[in-house]
């Protein structure tokens, strides 16, 4: 039957992370001995004592409607986290809590966008954010951050992409899928830019606690009050806390944006989970002490796989900072013929991984960059060792 749908909602794009990773648990249920390097989210278990608040908030019968902002506790826990960890000063009427720093972003650009109005995104970029800024009738505008400049903004790049329909720049740090992060010398020349232009900064800060080598994570509301009210703070309990199935984003603005994203929300989601969110007043003011322990083994997990990829014929990677993933430079393959199989784009590469060596990485072009795959090594020492043997007797047989 010919369907009159929606053109705005069929011109969104699959999410391509979660097309391979189906695929891949697909060929799993078969039998077939697959390595995932797709995955978005820790493997370690929700933190004990995080478990137990969800328990106890089911048996003390919280599991009805809340708020739709949030309940009072997290946001209270949530304004106490931003001062301590970010320097921030925020009320419980400048925060949101929303299912997911996903939802938290849509309600961001629902809030901000007018039709035809652009948001400027760094390529690489996470798969959703063109998707979202489309889904709120915005344009998608596409800024190259180069390898060379370890996959940031360039200032003059800012000013070439800069028309009078820029509405809003995305900004992640760290960076998904690059690892990327943002010196506080930088974040103030793209602060003092947005402020002159009077841009909002969407700051996708949900990696943050997932830092190494001695880097600060700093956020760039923090610099200024100017800035401050520019921009939109998305967070939550998905990456440093193990949480991904709770589904709880938080953002935090100036009241008159959180007001608006609150009655967006009011009419689609209301509330976010009400166990979810009374886990999460224990993890933001509870033990920290897991996500010392997860970041040891994500450094330890890096730098393994960092060295063993640049010991690939054909592949090379810079060493990321923060979140979980390695972007790995394929554009040495593109071109040639392996096994039978001409690799002409990042996509060619990655199903032939899956099918040919079962290894399971998401094609770059996913990601706007189509001259690399990115590996995750949010899974175990044993799966990073055998999943790169394999890349490497694929492609050097």
């Amino acid at each position: 039957m010919n369907f009159n749908l929606s053109e705005k909602a069929k011109s969104i794009t699959p999410s391509v992370t979660l097309e391979i990773t189906a695929k891949a648990n697909e060929m799993k249920s078969r039998g077939i001995d697959v390595i995932g390097f797709g995955a978005g989210e820790p493997d370690f278990n929700t933190p004990k004592n995080i478990q137990e608040a969800g328990i106890k908030a089911i048996e003390k019968g919280n599991t009805r409607y809340t708020a739709t902002p949030g309940i009072i506790e997290l946001k209270k826990a949530a304004c106490d986290k931003f001062k301590r960890d970010n320097g921030l000063e925020y009320k419980p009427n400048n925060i949101l809590v929303s299912s997911g720093a996903k939802h938290s972003l849509y309600n961001a650009f629902s809030a901000i966008l007018n039709p035809g109005d652009e948001v400027i995104i760094p390529n690489p970029f996470w798969v959703s954010y063109p998707e979202l800024v489309k889904l709120a009738d915005g344009v998608p505008v596409d800024v190259e951050a180069k390898e060379e400049n370890d996959f940031k903004y360039k200032m003059e790049d800012l000013e070439k992409a800069l028309t009078d329909k820029t509405k809003a720049i995305i900004l992640n740090s760290p960076s998904n899928p690059t690892g990327t992060v943002y010196s506080k010398e930088e974040l103030e020349a793209i602060a003092d830019w947005a402020v002159k232009n009077n841009i909002f900064v969407v700051s996708d800060e949900i990696y943050e606690k997932l830092i190494y080598d001695n880097e600060k994570h700093i956020s760039i509301a923090s610099l200024n009050n100017k800035i401050k009210d520019l921009t939109i703070v998305i967070n939550g309990m998905s990456k440093a806390y193990a949480m991904t199935g709770w589904r709880i984003g938080i953002a935090a603005a100036h009241e008159n944006i959180i007001k608006i994203m609150t009655n967006l929300q009011s009419h689609t989601t209301s509330n976010a989970s009400s166990i979810s969110q009374y886990a999460s007043v224990e993890g933001l003011s509870g033990d920290q002490s897991v996500i010392e322990e997860m970041k040891k083994h994500f450094v330890e997990r890096r730098n393994f796989m960092v060295d063993r990829i640049n010991s690939i014929e054909g592949l090379s990677c810079k060493k990321p900072k923060g979140a979980f993933y390695v972007m790995a430079n394929i554009s040495k393959l593109k071109g040639k013929e392996i096994n039978g199989q001409t690799i002409e784009n990042s996509v060619d590469l990655a199903n032939v991984l899956l099918e040919k060596a079962n290894v399971a990485v998401v094609p770059g072009l996913a990601f706007g960059s189509d001259d690399y795959i990115r590996l995750s090594y949010a899974t175990s020492m044993d799966n990073i060792k055998e999943g790169l043997n394999r890349i490497d007797q694929f492609l050097n047989v």
